[in-house]
């Protein structure tokens, strides 16, 4: 599930052109955009009273100089902002949210032209079965064309989760299946290093909380290098979140950080792919 994203400093990338127009999807029984199979929970679905599309961040490597994927971010079809959309979430409708989020960011990735990575956030609370509940998001990937080893797929570090164990499954059958696994706002929430302490993901993605004013801040310098220390043993890459600037880029990039996303390198280009810069480099 996408999560919301915070407000900025204005980017350094240049308007892009008209994007093309893409057909939302509404939460509703009668525009369904697939139909779930497994579980008897799972098809127990409550409708989410909120039409909903995509908004796409692109996730950037400095040592290429190059997009390395784009993350999906839920907006509602009038361009209302994810807490809006998220406010309408219940425990009745956290599945079909859940699930019509991955299918609908596949595909509107897919009909794009996104070329690499696609970022998706997720709910573990709404993933009964992973071996059962994946099922829709596979049919979507196949249907698109859309290569799943291009999945990534993120969970929040400031979710409260509710069974440690069930998320360790979920990321257990995600790398079976060949996703790329992530904890997204790493340093902001509840479990912090113990959370990594149980499971070992792909990626983390530190959070802007660590980021902003990295450059001057040497209590961040100490707590950052800390956590990039510990993923090097794990091999787990680094990504920073929320850069707005170029000094916070250039001093994480000295500290051997070498993928970045932010308001920086571009603003969430909504039901279109941002382009960045070639200036920020």
């Amino acid at each position: 599930m996408s999560k919301a994203d915070r407000d900025g400093a204005a980017s350094s990338v240049p308007m892009s052109p008209a994007p093309p127009k893409i057909q939302p999807v509404r939460m509703g029984p009668e525009a369904a955009t697939f139909v779930p199979s497994g579980c008897r929970d799972c098809r127990n679905r409550e409708p989410l009273d909120i039409g909903i599309t995509m908004a796409f961040q692109p996730i950037v490597q400095a040592s290429t100089r190059s997009i390395h994927g784009y993350e999906a971010l839920v907006r509602g079809v009038g361009q209302e902002p994810a807490g809006v959309v998220l406010g309408k979430v219940t425990q009745e409708n956290v599945y079909s949210f859940d699930q019509t989020c991955r299918v609908l960011a596949i595909d509107l990735a897919s009909r794009l032209g996104l070329s690499g990575m696609l970022s998706i956030n997720f709910l573990p609370n709404a993933v009964y079965r992973p071996e059962t509940c994946i099922r829709a998001t596979l049919e979507a990937a196949e249907q698109s064309g859309f290569p799943t080893e291009r999945l990534m797929f993120e969970v929040t570090e400031s979710e409260r989760i509710v069974d440690s164990a069930h998320l360790k499954s979920i990321f257990a059958e995600y790398k079976r299946r060949g996703f790329t696994v992530a904890i997204d706002d790493f340093g902001a929430g509840y479990s912090g290093l113990n959370l990594l302490a149980e499971f070992q993901p792909d990626v983390i993605k530190l959070d802007m909380a660590l980021t902003r004013g990295f450059d001057g801040d040497k209590v961040r310098r100490a707590i950052v290098g800390g956590i990039l220390s510990v993923c090097a043993d794990l091999s787990i890459r680094v990504v920073a979140e929320g850069i707005e600037t170029r000094a916070e880029y250039e001093a994480l990039t000295g500290e051997g950080v070498d993928y970045f996303q932010g308001y920086y390198f571009a603003r969430p280009g909504f039901e279109h792919l941002p382009e960045v810069d070639e200036n920020v480099w």
